[in-house]
């Protein structure tokens, strides 16, 4: 294997590892707004705020790795994107910092505000969204060269249903993840009013996640054939995912083993992103970055791979520490801690 594919892989399994934390994440700041709205906040938010407290400043961690890795390993990453997807990317910026500074607000300020929830809520889909866009542009024809000037087409972005699939799945699927580990956390905390409530949520938010991962694939088929071809030719890895999707599904109906069916779940999503990702090879930008001719030099693309990889072993122990003080305690979960 190939060093620029083994670098590839790191970076893919961080930015993985973004898109479980960061989901949670993400729903869970929706969650709270919805249920403050409809007069539900005393039934979960008490489960939420224990959650999000200790794991919310350690959320994007992945992200900023995975951001200097792709920009280490493949340096035109920076020129593309970084030229392209300069609102996009500048806009989600922003939307992080409102979402941590009202964060702060609502929960160590003196008094809670629906203004704070609002925009807490509302960044927590805002920002999966603006974020889609680089899955969107990666598939080709949303970027143009002029005159050495990269620039994006933002009419044939905003008028694309690939653009608009690719959005709605990202929206619908952090708030499953969401909902599927607050179930798992709210067993947890034996928190039956909490439990019932979320799993309600995960079981719904389940049928609109598969309708838009299958109408995504629909417009991806239209758009990149060859994307689409090479996701064919994977169809058993998506076959897994979908095999993980179904225990999941059939563990939360029952409503038993609710750790066993989020794990089902982050496989689910495991083996959908990788074959996602698979497919793609080997463009990281189709057609302007190729993975084999845009990556760095071998000495370079060596280090930074075992330089990431051992960021990779320490950042994994910790976020287990982390999960072992606060979100697996029992007593830390029923709020006795």
């Amino acid at each position: 294997m190939s060093y620029e594919i083994v670098g590839i892989t790191v970076l893919w399994l961080f930015l993985y590892g973004y898109v479980i934390v960061a989901s949670i994440d993400f729903g869970a700041g929706f969650f709270a707004y919805y249920a403050k709205v409809t007069k539900r906040d005393h039934i979960i938010n008490q489960i939420i705020s224990r959650y999000l407290s200790p794991v919310w400043e350690v959320t994007n961690v992945f992200l900023v790795f995975f951001f200097v890795g792709i920009v280490g390993f493949f340096p035109s990453t920076a020129y593309y994107y970084g030229s392209a997807l300069l609102v996009p990317a500048s806009f989600a910026i922003i939307l992080l910092a409102i979402r941590g500074s009202f964060y702060a607000f609502e929960n160590y300020g003196s008094k809670q505000s629906n203004v704070y929830m609002f925009l807490y809520g509302a960044t927590g889909l805002l920002i999966p969204a603006s974020l889609s866009v680089a899955l969107t542009v990666s598939e080709g024809g949303f970027i143009k060269e002029e005159n050495g000037v990269v620039s994006l087409k933002y009419l044939e972005l905003f008028t694309s249903p690939l653009a608009w699939s690719i959005v709605g799945l990202a929206i619908t699927a952090i708030l499953f993840i969401s909902a599927s580990f607050l179930t798992y956390y709210a067993s947890r905390a034996n928190d039956k009013p909490a439990l019932n409530l979320v799993r309600r949520w995960s079981l719904f938010w389940a049928t609109p996640t598969i309708i838009m991962a299958l109408t995504t694939m629909i417009f991806l088929g239209q758009h990149n054939q060859r994307h689409f071809d090479n996701m064919l030719d994977l169809w058993w890895v998506f076959g897994l995912s979908m095999g993980f999707f179904l225990i999941a599904m059939g563990l939360l109906y029952i409503g038993r083993n609710y750790g066993t069916a989020f794990i089902a779940i982050m496989l689910q999503f495991f083996f959908a992103f990788f074959g996602y990702g698979a497919a793609q090879y080997p463009y990281l930008l189709d057609p302007y970055i190729h993975i084999e001719s845009s990556v760095t030099n071998e000495s370079m693309g060596l280090a930074l791979i075992i330089v990431f990889i051992g960021g990779l072993l320490m950042l994994i122990p910790s976020l287990i520490l982390l999960m072992r003080l606060f979100l697996f305690n029992a007593d830390y979960a029923k709020g006795k801690k």
